[in-house]
């Protein structure tokens, strides 16, 4: 099992579900702290199309590059969904931020090959690094 810290040294390219363009809004500082340490922002977002100036999709599904972190900032109800469109996606990761937490995703998540961290914020793991 990769540790967070293994997950952020070797993966560069993140989708974060859920990403605000607001600037208030915890999504929106993480990924822009997170564009800034050197990664791939990809933002997912069905009501935008362009955040962080990235282009953002609609759905996971959309994303026409390769995916290794799927950053989720969505409620939890809604991570089983986002695990199964990571799995059909070849993504290695699945990263639920800080009060996302869904234990029956996660295990299939893991079952499909992917690493999993929850609950935790990857800007807060950056630190660590």
């Amino acid at each position: 099992m990769m540790t967070p810290a293994q997950i952020l040294r070797e993966c560069h390219t993140i989708a974060v579900v859920g990403l605000s363009p607001k600037h208030s809004r915890p999504s929106y500082g993480v990924s822009e702290y997170m564009k800034d340490a050197g990664y791939r922002i990809i933002p997912v977002n069905p009501a935008h199309t362009e955040i962080l100036g990235e282009t953002c999709y609609a759905t996971l599904d959309d994303v026409p590059e390769a995916v290794e972190i799927v950053n989720i900032f969505r409620q939890s109800e809604f991570v089983p969904e986002v695990v199964e469109a990571a799995i059909r996606k070849g993504a290695k990761v699945i990263w639920m931020q800080e009060g996302v937490v869904h234990e029956d995703a996660a295990v299939r998540a893991r079952s499909a090959g992917m690493a999993v961290v929850m609950d935790r914020c990857i800007l807060k793991e950056h630190h660590k690094i």
